[in-house]
């Protein structure tokens, strides 16, 4: 048997410890491998993926040929090294003089695509225009896929009109280029153009539709690729095609559809467990997600990098959090750590769980950061309310070059509405006109929101108006916001329009809802939505709905059939919704059904200054004085304090806070000027302060 076959032999067999001994036979003697000989330990080595021997046998080589470079170009290109793999193509032709050929064509090509470096691309393209006759389908397929995922369809489909005969890879690829760039309808067109002149359909042309199905959720037409593919058998022998279908299902909200495409799997590979895992994280099936993450670790697959970093959500989800730092061990213990996207997952978990520490530790402890890091750093402050760490992460991320994407903007514009501050919130409107990024749904929707917090209704009627694409937050978000500043009649009116348009409202939405019949005091209207919500839409009501009907029934000041609602409401009352019949039964002076209010707010939390403070006064009221001199010594016992208010502005993009307990500090400046003017005024206008209500905290203990 001769050396090269001995090599190929241990290449096939997997054996790289005999082939660095046949290696180390031929330099023992002294003998000098020829260059078809060399060929072969250098595809060893690159099949081993023992890079550094590959590249130092390459150096090393007396003499090489197109072959030699072609190898490790291709191997390189392969593994993602793609600068690697272009200097190898460049030192290939100025050093060794060698022409390309089609192999080492495709090798550069890819390279260029993953860099997506258009102009080292454009003069490949230019050098084989010059020097070769012809150039063969594969080179073909691969412009067409480097054009195209470097966005620049027009190129891509002049070299496809330049192709005499399409073969059906480059139909796929020009299509998914297409579905890449966004050009959903004109990729769709191509499936078609493809499918009238009678090309194959492969596993390629489902993956691409059946992604593009998914990005615009649409359900009838990837389930009409679903039945071709049941047709063609492709979904039995294709583990590429059953992992579209499930991602595609999952995508559109049918778990169950994705579910029943994964057990008709025959023996599903990991990709399809953990499309199956990811989908039931994004719809909010974080326990069945860790149901089939166990049922993976008990079956003879082991999961991947990115299985790790899907199921990672679910355990945040469900609030596993001692399960999930264990996974974090496990992940740390396999080196998996080193993936930018399963650290940034990780962040991901740390913060949803209300660890910003954590959080924070970890992404000091990355070696390497990119927006995505940045981003759910960023995401973790605003959730935690932590507003002035997430403008300084903010101003630290842009000081590294990072520019902002979607999701840091969504951020920006959530700590606006939260503080609120709307000049900040029209500077970042701006920056996103540049990047067209106001086109987006879901910066749309956080802009709608950031403007409504604000107050500024009328800046969020404006941008929901010109909004291309309308989703259920952007309604609920314009039924919320009038309805939380007490615009209850617009609020209606863009219910009536949310329901003309066919939208189905969720429970946010009729929070909003009936929150605008208590400002309006429509009480039927307000009744009839409610009963809707469990008849019409199948929603329970929450909590949330019965403090707004009670608040509904305490304004028209029938406080006894607001406690009578209470009592038949199927749930368990919590604090808020006997706040909203205490705050009627003050209003309307109904002492002895407020005393009750008052008293299972306590039994709730026994630490309420609030309620302690209002039934005290209530006692009073009812000259009670021993349950009164009673409570009074409970909260000096307790030493409990009415937490301070806070009241601020924002005056040339900076923020001043002042409080009541502050108020010397203000003598000298405007502000109490401004206070004492609007005070004066609504002393003028009649104003009366209810004093029975309204007792010194501070004397009553």
């Amino acid at each position: 048997m001769s050396i090269t076959q001995l090599l190929r032999t241990c290449t096939n067999s997997k054996s790289l410890l005999n082939g660095k001994a046949i290696h180390a036979q031929l330099l023992k003697f002294g003998s000098k491998p020829d260059v078809f000989t060399n060929n072969h330990l250098l595809a060893m080595y690159l099949k081993f993926n023992q890079l550094d021997d590959a590249q130092q046998l390459f150096d090393e080589m007396p003499e090489r040929n197109i072959i030699s470079s072609t190898t490790l170009i291709s191997t390189y290109s392969q593994l993602g090294m793609s600068k690697k793999a272009l200097g190898c193509f460049r030192s290939m032709i100025l050093e060794d003089g060698f022409a390309p050929n089609g192999y080492t064509y495709v090798a550069a090509l890819s390279g260029c695509t993953n860099l997506r470096a258009e102009r080292i691309g454009k003069e490949l393209h230019g050098r084989m225009y010059r020097t070769e006759e012809s150039i063969n389908s594969f080179v073909t397929n691969c412009l067409v896929n480097f054009y195209g995922k470097c966005g620049l369809l027009k190129s891509a489909r002049s070299v496809f009109d330049g192709t005499l005969e399409p073969n059906s890879v480059t139909w796929a690829s020009l299509i998914s280029c297409y579905f890449h760039c966004g050009e959903y309808q004109e990729g769709l067109t191509m499936f078609v153009s493809a499918l009238r002149r009678g090309v194959i359909v492969n596993e390629f042309f489902v993956g691409s539709i059946l992604g593009a199905s998914a990005a615009t959720k649409s359900l009838k037409l990837g389930m009409q690729i679903h039945s071709l593919v049941v047709k063609s058998s492709l979904g039995r022998m294709d583990q590429f095609v059953v992992t579209g279908l499930i991602n595609f299902y999952a995508k559109c909200g049918r778990l169950d559809l994705a579910r029943r495409a994964f057990d008709e799997a025959e023996a599903p590979e990991l990709h399809s467990w953990t499309a199956l895992i990811g989908g039931c994280v994004q719809l909010g099936s974080g326990r069945e997600a860790i149901d089939l993450f166990c049922k993976l670790l008990s079956s003879d697959l082991k999961p991947s990098e990115r299985t790790y970093s899907s199921v990672l959500g679910a355990f945040a989800d469900v609030k596993e959090v001692r399960v999930g730092k264990q996974i974090h061990c496990r992940i740390v213990k396999l080196g998996f750590d080193s993936f930018s996207f399963v650290s940034n997952a990780l962040l991901d978990f740390y913060s949803k769980s209300d660890l910003f520490e954590e959080s924070l530790n970890l992404f000091q402890e990355m070696k390497e950061h990119d927006v995505v890091s940045w981003n759910t750093l960023i995401a973790g402050c605003v959730s935690s309310g932590r507003y002035e760490e997430a403008m300084r992460f903010l101003r630290e991320m842009l000081l590294e070059g990072f520019e902002p994407s979607l999701y840091t903007y969504s951020s920006i514009l959530s700590i606006c509405g939260d503080l609120p501050a709307i000049e900040w919130g029209k500077q970042t409107h701006c920056r996103l006109l540049k990047p067209r990024f106001d086109f987006n749904v879901v910066v749309d929707s956080t802009l709608v929101h950031m403007y409504a917090k604000c107050g500024r209704l009328g800046y969020a009627r404006r941008v929901f108006d010109i909004l291309p694409e309308k989703n259920l937050v952007s309604w609920n978000t314009m039924v919320v916001g009038y309805a939380q500043h007490g615009f209850g009649k617009e609020a209606l009116e863009i219910y009536a329009m949310m329901q003309s348009g066919g939208v189905k409202p969720n429970d946010i939405t009729f929070v909003g809802v009936l929150s605008a019949c208590g400002h309006v005091g429509l009480l039927d209207e307000g009744l009839h939505h409610f009963n809707s919500m469990t008849k019409e839409h199948g929603i329970v009501p929450r909590t949330d709905h019965l403090a707004c009907i009670v608040s509904l029934f305490a304004r028209k000041g029938r406080t006894k059939e607001a406690y009578g609602f209470i009592k038949n409401f199927s749930g368990e009352p919590d604090k808020v919704v006997w706040r909203c019949l205490l705050s009627g039964c003050k209003a309307n002076r109904d002492f002895v059904l407020g005393k009750y209010a008052a008293e299972k707010i306590l039994s709730i939390n026994p630490d309420d200054t609030s309620a302690y403070i209002v039934l005290s006064n209530i006692y009073a009221e009812l000259q009670m004085w021993d349950e009164t001199a009673k409570i009074r010594k409970v909260i000096k016992e307790k030493a409990l304090k009415k937490e301070t208010g806070h009241s601020w502005i924002e005056l040339q993009n900076k923020m001043y806070t002042f409080s009541a307990c502050h108020i010397m500090s203000l003598q000298e400046s405007y502000f109490q000027q401004i206070l004492t003017g609007l005070t004066a005024q609504l002393f003028d206008l009649g104003y009366a302060p209810d004093f029975m209500f309204s007792l010194n905290f501070e004397e009553q203990v």
